[in-house]
């Protein structure tokens, strides 16, 4: 479920839970030593598949569904969940049992993690495997961009679940408080929805008192801004930002807004006052966040209809890509159960599986083709079909950095938190950035 996914240190799709309790919880991961194991899983046989993943108890009845499908499908496979309730506490479970050889068939990865973990030789990989023998599920189905991080040595080695673009929910009345009768998703249809729009609305936003908007401190949030104005990350695996034409200039204009106070930092907001509670009393006016925001504004008894959704400006008002936040799923290189667990994979993923797992839940979005009407049927948010829009063109983290553990986190924290925060240039910032990725990715 990507709606728990930890950013930084805050869970996709789990508002009440702060980045901040997570920013250095991923340091123990990154001394876990994973070696090939000979011989096969030692969690399964064949004929029974074990799959697991984290969540809590509320989180994991949506599974119910798609495991009891699966069970009437399949009644020659036991299908056998383990699932862990925290996210931190699940990924270095998961690398200890693929050391020892005891990891579950089928599990969760989050895409911090699965760059990393495909180096180890742990992972099934998928060339040859999707088709027949998944039910018909090929990757063809998914956006490609969103396959790179699951990606090495041109083997793809899992698939994501579910997914969740940062769109930018507005509060209709915070901006009408501040004087803004230009609504942004009519912007954004018309192809007007410029930067030079948004930091007007801002400025105003921070005249009227009001907070104009809040990013979490995670790599979405840094590499979204640059490609969204025009900018370039990576070239293949080499970072370029800090010599891209583009990127400096735009992340400074970008972090500026955080120096003004016309923008502030998520993860910074003190407990019992974070960008939830502004959004839902009105004292903000855009937040970066997924679908999962649906559960805030409805858990909070306020009208939904004075929220909605759009997508980040751009110099020129047209669409652009922006990073999306997924889980993935993938298959043990040991299972005794092959044939069960890449049956159980296709049923999972594909889109009745995802119908299944989605339908009931406001969380997340559809990873594949077929199941978007999940996120349109409801007309909620009114603009819903931006998050598909978002995830279409979208892409993941850049695997080259993925791969290193906890270099995203320290990216954000060590360098990009700083420049937010005021104490350092967005042009010192990025050589900074490109020093630390060359000497991490040369290791």
């Amino acid at each position: 479920m990507v709606q728990n996914i930890v950013r930084g240190s805050r869970r996709i799709g789990d508002a009440g839970f702060s980045r901040r309790l997570f920013l250095g919880g991923t340091a123990a991961l990154g001394g876990l030593a994973l070696s090939a194991c000979s011989g096969s899983s030692g969690s399964s046989s064949e004929g029974q598949v074990i799959w697991s993943t984290w969540g809590s108890p509320e989180d994991l009845e949506s599974f119910d569904k798609i495991q009891d499908a699966f069970k009437e499908s399949h009644p020659d496979i036991e299908l056998v969940f383990n699932p862990t309730p925290s996210y931190s506490e699940y990924h270095s479970k998961l690398l200890t049992q693929l050391s020892a050889g005891t990891a579950p068939d089928v599990f969760y990865v989050g895409d911090d993690h699965v760059a990393s973990m495909l180096r180890n030789n742990v992972l099934l990989g998928l060339g040859g495997q999707l088709g027949e023998q998944t039910g018909g599920l090929t990757a063809d189905a998914f956006n490609p961009s969103l396959l790179d991080v699951a990606t090495w040595q041109d083997e793809l080695y899992a698939l994501p679940n579910d997914v969740n673009p940062d769109t930018l929910w507005y509060d209709k009345e915070a901006l009408a408080a501040a004087g803004i009768d230009e609504d942004p998703a009519t912007l954004a249809e018309n192809d007007e929805w410029t930067t030079e729009a948004f930091f007007e609305m801002l400025a105003k936003l921070k005249a009227a008192e009001l907070h104009g908007a809040s990013y979490y401190n995670y790599w979405a949030t840094h590499y979204s801004w640059i490609t969204s104005q025009g900018g370039q990350v990576y070239d293949g695996d080499t970072f370029v930002a800090h010599q891209d034409p583009i990127a400096p200039k735009a992340l400074q204009d970008f972090a500026d807004r955080f120096a003004s106070g016309e923008q502030v930092v998520a993860d910074l907001l003190p407990e019992g006052a974070g960008v939830d509670s502004l959004l839902v009393t009105h004292k903000l006016g855009f937040l970066a966040a997924g679908r999962y925001t649906i559960g805030s504004i409805r858990g909070a008894g306020v009208d939904e209809a004075l929220y909605d959704v759009v997508r980040w400006p751009t110099p020129d008002g047209a669409a652009a890509p922006t990073g999306v936040a997924a889980s993935y799923l993938a298959i043990n290189a040991k299972t005794a159960a092959q044939d069960g667990a890449l049956a159980f994979f296709g049923d999972f993923l594909d889109a009745d599986g995802q119908r299944l797992r989605l339908e009931d839940q406001g969380n997340a979005v559809p990873s594949i083709e077929g199941a978007d009407d999940l996120v349109t049927e409801g007309g909620y948010p009114e603009h819903a079909q931006t998050m598909l829009d978002m995830r279409d063109i979208g892409y993941s983290n850049f695997a080259v950095e993925a791969a290193v553990p906890d270099l995203s986190t320290t990216i954000s924290v060590d360098h990009m938190l700083p420049l937010y925060e005021g104490s350092k240039d967005a042009a010192t910032t990025l050589n900074e950035v490109a020093e630390l990725i060359e000497k991490e990715t040369a290791k």
